[in-house]
């Protein structure tokens, strides 16, 4: 398990605007608050999303942009980059692979949050094609092909872009959580984060409390106290 204070960088790799939010915003949160440089990647505008009919895709995709800038904010996060490729039909294809390789060679973070590749047939939300294939995309950029200077070798000749290898990655939204997070003192900076998408979540009744009960039978899953609320990872050492 990598020390907290060996993490100076963050990427958080994700398929949609608000993925970062429902699966890792409190550790986000916590993160920035010790002065950990995070950033977001997102491989799709989010286009097809939402509730609104009156907008077409193009709309959709601006709008989900916004939201997810201003959701951001709330955590700490300013450094959001978007691959805007189409929302419901990404594939861990080679080129995705080197999309998101180029940015971990940009980052250089120690810590990659990213997606579970695998169905969870226990809560199957987290469970978006989109999302089993970032997170398998992602787990291969991380390893090998971030690392590896043969691997894409126009990152390095043409970009400039030196090898890099992330030291763990955590995953969101998988079925064998083995790493939690206490986010009890930002509780309220996720549920304003997620409140930032309102084309998401707007006409959801009990919203934040729907998430707050999900958040505390995490907690107590961690073994916390009653009334303290925890995010779920599988942790993957990768150095």
């Amino acid at each position: 398990m990598l020390p907290e204070n060996e993490i100076t960088r963050v990427l958080v790799v994700t398929a949609h605007p608000d993925d970062a939010d429902f699966g890792a915003a409190g550790s986000v949160a916590l993160l920035t608050d010790r002065g950990v440089e995070v950033t977001y990647l997102l491989v799709t505008d989010g286009d097809a999303g939402g509730n609104d009919r009156h907008l077409d895709h193009s709309g959709m995709a601006k709008l989900r942009r916004a939201e997810q800038a201003a959701a951001a904010g709330k955590v700490g996060v300013t450094d959001l980059r978007f691959l805007g490729r189409p929302d419901g039909t990404v594939v861990p294809s080679p080129d995705l692979r080197k999309d998101i390789a180029r940015v971990i060679r940009q980052v250089r973070p120690e810590l990659v949050i990213t997606h579970h590749p695998e169905r969870n047939y226990q809560f199957i939300a987290p469970s978006h094609p989109d999302h089993r294939a970032v997170g398998g995309a992602t787990l291969d950029a991380v390893y090998p092909d971030a690392r590896n200077p043969y691997a894409f070798p126009e990152l390095l000749e043409e970009e400039g872009l030196e090898a890099w290898a992330v030291r763990e990655v955590w995953l969101m939204g998988g079925p064998t959580k083995n790493h939690w997070i206490d986010i009890t003192p930002v509780i309220d900076r996720k549920l304003a984060a997620l409140q930032s998408h309102t084309s998401q979540v707007g006409n959801i009744d009990d919203f934040a409390e729907t998430i707050k009960s999900r958040l505390a039978a995490q907690a107590q899953q961690a073994g916390l106290p009653d009334g303290h609320y925890a995010e779920g990872f599988q942790v993957v050492e990768t150095a």
